[in-house]
């Protein structure tokens, strides 16, 4: 994909699947909601989830977000690089908002959502990802002689 597709591609696709390094050096893999953000993918969760833990002991991060139903749709990005847990209650609630206007299709936060939000912000912390490396297909573009 280029870089305009990958963007793009980011921008509609609704699961990232993060994968951080547990305690006993496996990978621990979660699916998450996301926005992107100043360019990083971002998501918020509680403070005390074991992707956190495993972060603020070693930040390393794949995150993969992928597409289609049979082999000739399937298309996807991975990135890997560093991820920054986000404590500032204003940071974490900025992520937070993100996600909720793009689940949302876009529409206005209603006063109630925005207020279950903020008390969601009080166990949370962001995360977001410097992406040092990303890897995309989009088998769409393959000839059917290629598969």
């Amino acid at each position: 994909m280029t870089p305009d597709e990958v963007a793009a591609f980011l921008d509609t696709e609704r699961v990232l699947n993060v994968a951080t390094i547990g305690p006993t050096g496996h990978p621990h893999v979660v699916p998450m909601w996301f926005v992107v953000i100043d360019g990083r993918p971002s998501f918020w969760t509680f403070a005390k989830s074991q992707k956190v833990v495993n972060l603020r002991r070693d930040p390393r991060i794949t995150a993969l977000v992928e597409a289609g139903d049979s082999y000739p749709e399937l298309r996807g990005v991975e990135v890997t690089g560093t991820a920054g847990v986000v404590d500032d209650h204003d940071a974490v609630m900025a992520i937070g908002r993100g996600v909720a206007e793009k689940y949302s299709g876009g529409l206005p936060l209603r006063d109630d959502a925005i207020a279950a939000l903020e008390a969601q912000a009080a166990k949370r912390v962001g995360i977001t990802i410097d992406v040092d490396r990303t890897v995309s297909w989009d088998h769409r573009k393959l000839t059917p002689n290629t598969y």
